[in-house]
């Protein structure tokens, strides 16, 4: 037998450690958290899991603990399937069950327990009366946590379990504690008090004296000197002594609207990495447009009855507006139907064919007598060869991904009038790739070797080489691409993918005249390519070919990443069927375009497909930004203002603080390393990880409570409010590159020195003593499932199995959403808030109003089909209101009435001395959250055009 373990994973300590205890015959191996052993499973999680000598794997650890627990013991999982008598039962039986036996011995069974525990320790520390309603457990379990077996598990894998007495608890439980718990009556009480979350993940995270040392010596040394790069002087040419990054994002196709699986594959994780380099004070340029040339774009033409060149017209300004609301940092976006593309691309061919890399061929290819013409690859589809999929197109099938000659589909028919075409020859010219493999082996190997592909890209092109690489064909028969200049071939065009990944270089062309700085300086400068996994071989193999060819000294691509599709609810983007969110859709949720980032960047799929759900958006926006994030930043930086005047502190370090400042090094580490390993998902967790150390370190300071003591107590809270501050500072920082919206207003709140807006190695004191921050306020809002359940319906499409007319189940709860969201609206225009702020609150309060069955819902009406007479009208019943309740005012309440009374005078203050409309909304929108909150029979209600409440 193998047991799969992986180190920082209180699974796989539970799993290692039975393992041991169960004496079973085999070994341990620890992999990644994301080890992927266990060939059938492409999703699941594969640790711990367990291989028997069957070869067959156990991967749960319920299964491999009932396995190593075996059918005699099986009573001893109860606990785990049983939460609800957990508690009860397991003090009851701790002490005939447990190390309270007589041989205190650890058994299975303590570790079956123990794991339960573990799993649900916040629930006991919630209760604060854990010790005195279940001794017996909280003592067991510190016990069991501190034994060998354990001690020792956790050191070789890196993960300390939580402990439900502090290090000091413990130090002075002594052993008469010990027997007294051993022998404590049910009804007995203990004076241990339980400690809070903050206690066991930020002191008890292990941290080394070398790393304390290392990251207090960089807090001393403080800011290092920078020269910072002018990232908005143009156009960039690469510096001598400087990192010169040239990154590209595939062009997208001009012929659609991107949805949001398009916009992570390509532009966005480009876009991010881009931010990222520029942070580090790296010269970067980053190149994107439109692939304007080929079928795709003759193709939609016809489907509109617009020329080709008027639909690059249309969706290439499509494209930049959706790229721009995304805030995709190009520093050109331009187009391949241009002059220098024609020039470059014609000079490139005649350099590859005049050095012999290319050959005649005569090719059988689909000939429509109906449309008399040849037809290309888009125009013709049938059923793939490979997978039978059948409605596959001429050049790659969709659902398997394989790449398809036109010929070799089954059942072909024209995609114009739908008839059977039928076979002619045509003569065409082909990039002689297997002259040139040799040369595309070394290239692959040494790139593999510097880890500079990723592994979807390795895979595909390790593919692509072992196949043994042929001729591929670079000239169709077609009106719309660059003219092929040959004699020969006056009424042919290039291949699309010959052709398009020139694009970069004809648009960096028309950037600037220079452009060779960048393309033929491979001494100089760094090429990253991005892209989704289906045009990796392009831009491994034939791009780098077609270079190499030249024989030329071109910059050829040294980073890849080609990564793995985004689905929409377990299922394809499709605009026809209406399922998905698309570019232009997304700037109409009123869900800001950063939030959108986030989540994308956070579900990439850098390793494996991964799934848009509304579900998960939520979540990420509510626990993680709201509840993690904003509530850090918010929490320090509202303090500063409130208690020390919105100014720095002098901050003194105790031995707690250097722990806290070596743990968030420790993060900063991760940070770096995984983005510049393109794991950007993986580094953006690392800034949730230092906010979530930050609420935990203010949670275990409590400056609130040293604000009221002595001077000393007083001077004390300075010092962590200051250094909170500084971590906020940080956080504006390395968010960049993943929300810049939220970055700068967050800076702005912090009133971030303009020098030190650059990343460090390590964390160190950015802003000063002394130093006054502005004005804080929330930076993200709750997503109400109501919104959450109306963008499901909304962008759920025809197939979804869901009627548009779905009876709603909970009529009366979205009244009152819809009741809410409108008093919202109704504020909001009444205090002249920005337009951008009222339109995204009316999106969401018209979409719920859209899940109201139909008889409901209030048809609109703009006076001109009035009924002829009111007569016409079918009476209705009249329905009597009951009596309003009286509500009675608690003390909350009052406390409430009084907080929406003060800022309700901030508002009105702001707007009187002309304050900007972010920092209105900002208040207004905390002036709704407030009143919100208020029982419905205090909000206040809706009002006529003349201010008259509405009878």
């Amino acid at each position: 037998m193998i047991l799969y373990v992986a180190k920082d994973c209180k699974d796989s300590l539970v799993a290692f450690v039975s393992f041991k205890l169960s004496g079973a015959k085999g070994k341990i191996e620890i992999v990644t958290a994301d080890s992927k052993h266990i060939p059938y499973l492409k999703y699941t999680k594969q640790v711990p899991s367990l291989q028997l000598e069957s070869g067959d794997f156990l991967f749960t650890l319920e299964s491999v603990l009932l396995y190593l627990v075996g059918e005699s013991s099986r009573t001893s999982l109860e606990y785990l399937v049983s939460p609800e008598i957990f508690l009860d039962s397991l003090n009851k039986d701790i002490p005939s069950k447990s190390l309270f036996g007589e041989n205190e011995t650890l058994s299975l069974t303590d570790m079956v327990l123990w794991s339960r525990l573990s799993s649900s320790l916040q629930v006991f520390k919630a209760s604060k009366n854990l010790y005195s309603r279940y001794p017996r457990v909280g003592f067991w379990y510190d016990k069991v946590s501190d034994h060998e077996l354990i001690v020792g598990a956790a050191k070789e894998l890196g993960y300390i379990p939580a402990k439900v007495l502090t290090s000091k608890e413990a130090d002075s439980s002594s052993k008469k504690s010990e027997v007294m718990v051993k022998s404590l009556p049910k009804s007995n009480a203990s004076s241990k008090k339980p400690v809070t979350d903050a206690v066991e993940n930020f002191l008890q995270v292990s941290v080394s004296e070398d790393q304390k040392k290392a990251a207090i010596k960089c807090w001393l040394e403080g800011y290092p000197l920078t020269n910072p790069i002018d990232h908005e002087e143009h156009p960039k040419k690469p510096i001598s002594g400087k990192k010169n990054n040239l990154i590209t994002s595939a062009l997208p196709y001009v012929n659609n609207v991107p949805h949001l699986g398009n916009i992570i594959g390509a532009v966005l994780s480009a876009d991010c990495f881009a931010r990222y380099c520029r942070l580090k004070n790296e010269n970067t340029l980053y190149i994107c447009g439109t692939d304007e040339y080929g079928t795709a774009t003759e193709t939609k033409a016809l489907a509109e009855g617009l020329t080709p060149q008027q639909i690059c017209d249309k969706y290439n300004a499509l494209h930049r507006e959706v790229y721009s609301w995304f805030n995709i940092s190009f520093d050109y976006f331009g187009r391949t139907t241009t002059k220098q593309q024609t020039d470059i691309a014609q000079d490139i061919f005649w350099k590859v064919h005049n050095n012999g890399f290319t050959v005649a061929q005569t090719v059988d290819q689909l000939f429509c007598p109906h449309c008399s013409k040849f037809l290309a690859d888009r125009f013709v589809e049938g059923t793939c060869p490979f997978c039978g999929f059948e409605d596959a197109r001429g050049d790659q099938c969709d659902k398997c991904s394989k790449l398809i000659n036109p010929i070799e589909l089954k059942d072909p028919r024209c995609k114009v009038c739908s008839k059977s075409p039928e076979i002619k020859t045509s003569k065409h010219l082909f990039l002689d790739l297997p002259k040139l493999e040799e040369r595309i082996k070394k290239l692959t190997d040494e790139r593999d070797a510097m880890n500079a592909y990723n592994t979807t890209s390795v895979s595909i092109t390790n593919s692509w080489m072992k196949a043994g690489l042929k001729p591929r064909c670079i000239t169709r028969d077609l009106k719309w691409g660059t003219p092929v200049p040959h004699k020969d071939y006056k009424d042919k065009v290039f291949y699309v993918w010959f052709d398009a990944p020139i694009g970069y270089i004809s648009i960096t062309a028309n950037y600037m005249k220079e452009w060779e700085l960048w393309w033929k300086n491979p001494g100089n400068v760094t090429l990253h390519q991005f892209m989704a996994k289906d045009n990796v071989p392009f831009h491994s193999v034939i791009f780098p070919a077609s270079l190499m060819a030249t024989g030329e000294n071109w910059t050829l691509v040294n980073i890849l990443d080609g990564i793995d599709w985004l689905q929409y609810e377990g299922t394809k983007f499709s605009k026809s069927r209406g399922t998905g969110v698309f570019g232009d859709q997304a700037m109409d949720t009123g869900i800001p375009c950063d939030i959108f980032r986030c989540y994308l960047l956070l579900n990439r799929p850098e390793t494996s497909d991964t799934n848009f759900t509304w579900d998960s958006l939520a979540q990420t926006n509510n626990n993680i930004l709201l509840n993690n994030l904003g509530n850090f930043v918010l929490r320090a930086l509202t303090f500063c203002k409130n208690s020390f005047g919105s100014r720095i502190e002098e901050i003194s370090l105790n031995a707690d603080d250097e722990h806290f400042i070596a743990l968030v090094n420790d993060h900063l580490s991760s940070y770096y390393k995984n983005f510049d390993e393109r794991m950007m998902s993986r580094a953006f967790e690392s800034v949730f990880s230092i906010s979530k150390i930050g609420n935990q370190y203010l949670q275990y300071n409590a400056p609130w409570v040293l604000t009221k003591g002595s001077d000393a107590d007083k001077k004390r809270a300075g010092s962590v409010i200051s250094l909170a501050t500084n971590v906020a500072a940080l956080l504006s920082v390395i968010i960049s590159p993943f929300m810049p919206t939220i970055s700068k207003v967050l800076q702005e709140q912090i009133n971030m020195p303009e020098d030190k807006k650059l990343f460090t190695e390590r964390f160190v004191p950015l802003l000063k003593v002394g130093h006054n921050i502005g004005r804080p306020f929330p930076l993200f809002s709750k997503l109400e499932e109501a919104s959450v359940a109306a963008f499901k319906s909304k962008f759920a499409g025809q197939d979804s199995g869901s009627p548009a007319s779905a009876p709603v189940t909970d009529v009366e709860s979205l009244q009152r959403e819809i009741e809410k969201q409108g008093n919202k609206v109704r504020e909001l225009k009444s205090s002249k808030a920005s337009p951008d702020l009222i339109k995204s609150e009316v999106a969401i309060l018209l979409e719920l109003k859209k899940k109201l069955p139909a008889e409901l819902q209030q048809k609109p009406s703009n006076g001109k089909n009035k009924p002829a007479t009111k007569a016409q009208a079918k009476p209705q019943p009249k329905v009597q209101n009951p009596p309003k309740a009286k509500v009675e005012i608690t003390p909350e309440i009052a406390a409430l009435q009084k907080q929406i009374e003060a800022q309700g005078q901030k508002v009105r203050e702001l707007k009187s001395k002309g304050g900007d409309k972010t920092s209105v909304d900002a208040e207004v929108k905390v002036l709704l959250d407030l009143k919100s909150k208020l029982p419905p029979e205090l909000q206040p209600q809706p009002t006529g055009k003349k201010g008259k409440k509405k009878k």
